[in-house]
């Protein structure tokens, strides 16, 4: 008997939204969520023009919205590139118009480096229970499958946006799944769950192969500490074969290409590490300070890793711990999600982490071996060169600010976020005498398969509130007014994106829709569209009282990656550059922070007066 279907409206969701139990807890709402709309020519060229103005001379200001006007007016092939993209989106085989194009466009057909233009970190917060890195590293184990075991029987519950459930789908991509570099573009890999139970654990760059589960039964934590010591006394320093994931994504095809055909057994042992489940990093450092462990996380020297997995869990001699996420198939929240909440199950002891079980009868850990040809030995080095060639161009400053954090922003009735993106605006203002185009990242998760959108953060109020902030004439008064104006614009804009009402994805998914021998319209080719979405500052915030950093690279050579976290009572900036001056952006940032409490403080302090 073939089991009905089960659908029922959920109680306290908007109509529209049905759970399919069907399909477990997870995935439940995935059919019924609402598809990414397409915004209206009017909409988007409104967004678009307001948000260009503060970025323009006048004289740029009227070229631009006369480019506009042509591409929107009657008749305009900007209606006939809508009526296209309208077809696409209303096409029932098609869940999001936009994911396939933009997985392709920013990720998967990236040619760049991934470490260190496209994958990001987390540091973990240290365990005082569990300096032994083979007890930090079982713990993380431990909680990371239980993590894993939920998703895969599809039990995890859903997350929600404004009390609306979020498109799960990209969980699928978070374990025994792996990127695979290719030409023109790479392309992602899911083995079963099933047939790979094992985590892949690197040591002085040598792989082994640690099994998870044994006769049906996962390892207790104190079995996969035994497994990680066995690490440590077995591994040999190793050519650093992991190092080539860090090269420009042609040049590792082609080395990928040649270390299959050097040898049979290479093919076997790559797709040993694609499988893995997840990935150990039990790496040969005692990493301390904030920028230590940043950098540590972030890139390391590039060897014991495989940064085309998507989850790498990193753990110091030290017992100090953090993550690296490859960015292809999933964006920060999934992932954050699983750092946070393997880290409150840790340090709440929420599993049971001490168990003495220790059966005698578990396999050691399996070295998986490389057979390199002398080709391969210069592929390993030239990949070693450039690698540490890149990073040197590079520079990282962790601005930790402890004055303040989103409790006092909240007494201040501000959005903390809208808050903290204002302290960036104000930092680059002092920085380098005015705003240049600022990206934040939007969620647009509440739709079918979806990621992201771009907030453009510049706006005619951010600018007047940094220009007046500036201006020794200007009145407390006068600024905080600016200021909570520059909050409203920020909100507005970030609403709106996270609804899909952004400019960016759809000019993007326009664009995308002229055939070949038709011409490409004023507004493509007028040079604001290029300047107004090239990044000088690239943001976004991830929030956890278990991280101490977390963070990624600028996105262009003369701009900045800000990465942020607002806990209760600090505030900590990942700054990274290509040497423009990192610690005096930091300087920056915090005397930002500084005069904007003092311009919200002297509002309650007139007040207590009258």
């Amino acid at each position: 008997m073939v089991a009905q279907k089960q659908t029922r409206k959920s109680s306290g969701l908007p109509e529209g939204y049905r759970e399919d139990h069907t399909k477990g807890a997870m995935l439940r709402f995935e059919d019924s969520l609402p598809t990414l709309p397409v915004p209206t020519l009017e909409e988007t060229s409104r967004r678009y023009l307001k948000s260009v103005h503060p970025l323009l001379s006048q004289a740029e200001y009227e070229n631009t919205k006369m480019a506009v006007e042509a591409f929107t007016k009657p008749g305009a092939i900007g209606h006939t590139l809508q009526e296209r993209l309208l077809k696409r989106a209303r096409d029932p085989k098609t869940k999001n118009w936009l994911s396939e194009w933009w997985n392709n466009a920013a990720y998967l057909g990236y040619r760049d480096p991934i470490i260190p233009y496209v994958s990001y970190f987390y540091s973990h917060r240290d365990d005082r229970k569990r300096r032994d890195p083979a007890k930090r590293a079982a713990a993380i184990s431990t909680a990371t499958l239980e993590f894993k075991r939920q998703v895969d029987e599809n039990s995890l519950e859903p997350e929600y946006m404004k009390k609306l459930p979020m498109a799960m789908s990209s969980y699928i991509w978070m374990f025994n799944a792996c990127r695979v570099p290719a030409k023109p573009a790479d392309y992602p890999v899911k083995y079963s769950s099933h047939d790979h139970q094992h985590i892949l654990v690197i040591r002085k760059n040598a792989f082994f192969k640690v099994p998870h589960t044994h006769n049906g039964i996962q390892l207790s934590t104190k079995e996969l500490e035994h497994q990680f010591r066995r690490v440590y006394e077995m591994a040999e320093k190793s050519p650093a074969i992991g190092i080539m994931t860090t090269e420009n994504r042609d040049n590792w095809t082609d080395m990928r290409e040649r270390l299959i055909r050097s040898n049979p057994a290479n093919k076997a042992a790559i797709e040993a590490i694609e499988s893995a489940s997840f990935v150990v990093c039990l790496d040969d450092a005692t990493p301390i300070t904030l920028h230590e462990r940043s950098h540590q996380y972030w890139h390391g020297d590039g060897s014991n890793r495989w940064f085309d997995k998507p989850v790498q869990m990193i753990i110091n001699d030290n017992g100090t711990s953090g993550f690296n996420g490859e960015h292809s198939m999933m964006d920060g929240t999934p992932t954050h999600r699983l750092n946070d909440t393997i880290m409150h199950w840790i340090f709440n002891e929420k599993l049971d982490f001490e168990n003495p079980q220790l059966r005698s009868d578990i396999p050691d850990p399996a070295p998986i071996k490389f057979k390199l040809s002398g080709e391969n030995y210069a592929d390993v080095a030239l990949a070693t060169t450039h690698h540490v060639s890149l990073i040197s161009q590079h520079e990282l400053r962790v601005e930790a600010f402890q004055g303040y954090g989103k409790g006092l922003m909240k007494k201040f009735k501000c959005s903390p976020d809208a808050y903290v993106q204002m302290i960036i605006q104000l930092a680059y203002y002092k920085f380098y005498g005015k705003n240049r185009p600022t990206y934040e990242s939007a969620a647009t998760r509440r739709f079918q398969e979806g990621r992201t959108e771009t907030c453009r953060t510049v706006s005619d109020e951010s600018v007047a509130f940094c220009t007046s902030m500036q201006h020794p004439l200007s009145t407390d008064e006068e600024c905080r007014d600016l200021f909570r104006k520059a909050l409203s614009a920020h909100t507005e804009y970030i609403t709106a994106a996270s609804d899909g009402k952004g400019c960016d994805r759809h000019l993007f998914g326009l664009k995308k829709l002229i055939q070949p021998g038709e011409d490409v319209p004023e507004i493509f080719k007028d040079p604001a569209y290029a300047y107004s979405s090239t990044w000088f500052i690239s943001s976004s915030q991830l929030s956890s009282e278990y991280y101490n950093g977390y963070g990624w690279s600028q996105v262009i050579d003369d701009g900045w990656g800000m990465a942020y976290m607002i806990n209760e009572n600090s505030i900590q900036f990942n700054i990274v550059s290509k040497n423009l001056g990192a610690e005096r952006m930091a300087f920056f940032l915090n005397e930002a922070a500084q005069d904007i409490r003092a311009v919200m403080e002297s509002e309650s302090a007139t007040k207590a007066r009258l």
